[in-house]
């Protein structure tokens, strides 16, 4: 992958329920998903999953989506990793309790932690 527009197929082609998950929320904010908005529909996959946290879904439900951008960070583009930093990490758990975040958090890889910390020096709990 080379490109935000790879990253958001890719995602698209192997997590067709938590697509359809996103999409919906995507449509609420931002309209259709568009492949030329893709920076903007990883705001929107994190928004779904504190959608889930704060409905209480098990994090399970993440793991392997986590898995996946956990090893597309150790080789991939500038481009991908600014777009999983600044669209996807940096909002993840927004308006989420602490309690109902610390079953994701513990799940998180420590790639996805460490760019989650440096944004907002302190862990969501």
């Amino acid at each position: 992958m080379e490109t935000v527009i790879d990253l958001y197929n890719v995602v698209r082609d192997r997590f067709p329920e938590i697509t359809e998950v996103t999409d919906r929320v995507h449509v609420k904010t931002w309209g259709e998903p568009d492949p030329k908005f893709a920076y903007s529909w990883f705001g929107s996959l994190a928004n779904a999953l504190n959608n889930d946290m704060n409905k209480g879904t098990n994090a399970k439900n993440y793991m392997k989506l986590f898995s996946f951008l956990n090893q597309t960070l150790q080789a991939c583009s500038p481009e991908i990793k600014n777009c999983i930093d600044v669209s996807f990490v940096e909002n993840l758990f927004w308006q989420v309790p602490s309690n109902k975040a610390e079953p994701y958090w513990a799940k998180l890889p420590a790639s996805l932690k460490e760019l989650y910390i440096e944004f907002h020096n302190r862990a969501p709990l």
